[in-house]
C-alpha cells in the first residue's frame, strides 16, 4: 500500500489532468542535457510523429527535473552528460500507441524495434498499456553521452526496444563493458532518488513523485510563462 503524504494529496486534488503549472522545460532547469525527443520524430516504433508531441522538448515536473539536474551535474564530473529520449508523455499518446499496438499489420518498424517479438504479444507482455507512468510527469527515458568520444556509450541494446535484451541486468548477449555501462546510469539515478524498471534499462521514475495518481493531458510543448 503507498502512503502519501497528506500535503501531496491535497497537491493532487487541486490539479486538474490539463494543469501544467507543476511542470517545468528541462532545458531551462538542466541545460547541459541533450534531448532527443523520439516521439516527435518518425524514428519510433510506430513510425509516424506521436500525437501530443507539438515540440520537441521535455518536460518534467519540477520536482524530476531539480533530482535529474543533480545526476547530469553528477555524470559529468565522469566525462559524460545524459541524453533525453522521453520525459513528460500526454495521455493522448499513450492512446495512440494503444491504436497502433491494436493494428497488427502495421509492422512498418519491426525490424528496428521488435525483431523477436510477435506484435501480438504487445499487450500480453504489458510493452504497450492503457497507463504510463511518463503521464505522470516525473518519469524519464534517458541514456548516457561520452564527452570525449562524441557518442553515445554503448549500453548493449537500443531505447525503445521490444525485448529481453533491454532488461538492465540481462547477460545473454551483453559485455560486461555494456553491463558495467548500464550499471553507472542506474547507479547514478538511483543516488538522486530514482527508482528503476526492471524491463528497460532506460527508464527511470522519481521515487517521491508529487502525482502519483494523476495522468496529464496537456500537450507537449514549450510552456511559455515568461
Amino acid at each position: 500500500m503507498m502512503f502519501v503524504a497528506p500535503a501531496t494529496v491535497a497537491a493532487q486534488k487541486s490539479v486538474a489532468p490539463d494543469d501544467s503549472s507543476g511542470f517545468v522545460v528541462l532545458s531551462e532547469v538542466a541545460p547541459d542535457i541533450i534531448q532527443e525527443i523520439r516521439y516527435y520524430s518518425t524514428y519510433n516504433f510506430v513510425g509516424d510523429r506521436i500525437d501530443g508531441y507539438d515540440q520537441p522538448c521535455a518536460l518534467m515536473t519540477i520536482e524530476a527535473a531539480q533530482a535529474l539536474k543533480a545526476v547530469s551535474d553528477d555524470v559529468m564530473r565522469y566525462g559524460y552528460r545524459l541524453k533525453i529520449y522521453d520525459a513528460y508523455r500526454p495521455q493522448c499518446a499513450v492512446d495512440h500507441f494503444v491504436r497502433w499496438a491494436k493494428d497488427v499489420n502495421d509492422t512498418r518498424m519491426k525490424k528496428y524495434f521488435y525483431p523477436e517479438l510477435d506484435k501480438l504479444r504487445l499487450f500480453p507482455e504489458e510493452y504497450i498499456m492503457e497507463k504510463s507512468g511518463h503521464t505522470r510527469g516525473s518519469t524519464v527515458d534517458l541514456t548516457l553521452f561520452d564527452m570525449k568520444t562524441g557518442k553515445e556509450v554503448d549500453m548493449g541494446g537500443t531505447f525503445d526496444y521490444f525485448g529481453e535484451l533491454s532488461h538492465p541486468d540481462y547477460k545473454g548477449k551483453l559485455t560486461k563493458k555494456q553491463l558495467r555501462n548500464r550499471k553507472f546510469l542506474r547507479d547514478a539515478m538511483l543516488r538522486h532518488g530514482f527508482k528503476p524498471l526492471e524491463s528497460e534499462w532506460w527508464h527511470f521514475t522519481l521515487k517521491d513523485e508529487p502525482y502519483p495518481d494523476m495522468y496529464f493531458t496537456f500537450r507537449v510543448a514549450d510552456l511559455n510563462r515568461k
